[in-house]
C-alpha cells in the first residue's frame, strides 16, 4: 500500500518542493515499468542519482554517462548555474534503465540522452521535464503542487542528511559552493542541529 499525501484544496504550497520518500520512489518505478515507459524510467532514475538541477538533467548527452560504449558507474558534468563540476553515482538500477532506453533509441554517443520529441536535435525542455515529474507523483497519489524537479534533486541528499547528519557530503553531492546554501536547501532547522548534538557523547 503506497502512502498518499493529499492536502485540502485551500492549502497552497510555497517554498522548496518536497523530496520523495523511498516508498514513493518504488511506487513510481513500478508504474513506469508496468507501462513500459522506458524514457521516463531512465529520466527518473538519472535525476535521482545525479541530483542535478533540471536544466542540467535535460542537457545530458549519452557521452556524459558512457565510455567506450559502456555505461559508467560515475558521471561528472559542469553545472550550468555555477560552471563548477559535480560528480554523481550511477547505480545498477539506473544503469539498467538507461541501457533499455538506449537500446530502443539506437543513437550515437554525442546525441542528447533525452531529446525533444518535437526535434531530435534539441534536448528536452525543462518545462517538459517538469510536466513529467507532476505526472509521476500523481501516479502514486501525491499532490502534484507539492513536488517538482527539485524534489528529485533533493530526494537522496535529504535521506543522506537524515541518516548521517553529514552536511559536507550533501554539499559536495549537490555541487553547492557554500555550506550555507546546502543548509537552506535541505531546510535544516535548529531542532535538527540540536538532535544531532544531543546524540554525541564526549
Amino acid at each position: 500500500m503506497i502512502e498518499t499525501t493529499l492536502l485540502p484544496p485551500s492549502q497552497s504550497f510555497t517554498g522548496a518542493k518536497l523530496p520523495l520518500k523511498p516508498m514513493h520512489v518504488w511506487g513510481i518505478r513500478v508504474r513506469l515499468q508496468m507501462e513500459n515507459r522506458l524514457r521516463d524510467l531512465a529520466l527518473f532514475d538519472v535525476a535521482l542519482d545525479s541530483k542535478l538541477r533540471g536544466c542540467d538533467v535535460v542537457a545530458l548527452r549519452i557521452s556524459d554517462l558512457t565510455s567506450g560504449g559502456a555505461l559508467r558507474r560515475r558521471g561528472i558534468v559542469l553545472q550550468q548555474k555555477t560552471g563548477r563540476p559535480v560528480q554523481f553515482e550511477i547505480t545498477d538500477q539506473t544503469r539498467r534503465s538507461i541501457a533499455k532506453w538506449l537500446e530502443r533509441r539506437r543513437s550515437n554517443t554525442e546525441d542528447w540522452l533525452f531529446p525533444s520529441r518535437q526535434a531530435a536535435e534539441k534536448d528536452m525542455s525543462t518545462r517538459q521535464y517538469s510536466r513529467l515529474v507532476k505526472r509521476w507523483v500523481t501516479l502514486v497519489g501525491l499532490e502534484p503542487a507539492g513536488y517538482g524537479t527539485h524534489s528529485l534533486r533533493r530526494t537522496k541528499v535529504s535521506l543522506l542528511y537524515r541518516k548521517t547528519g553529514n552536511l559536507r557530503a550533501c554539499q559536495l553531492l549537490l555541487g553547492h559552493t557554500k555550506l550555507e546554501s546546502t543548509v537552506r536547501y535541505l531546510g535544516v532547522e535548529l531542532d535538527d542541529a540540536l538532535q544531532l548534538s544531543e546524540a554525541l557523547e564526549l
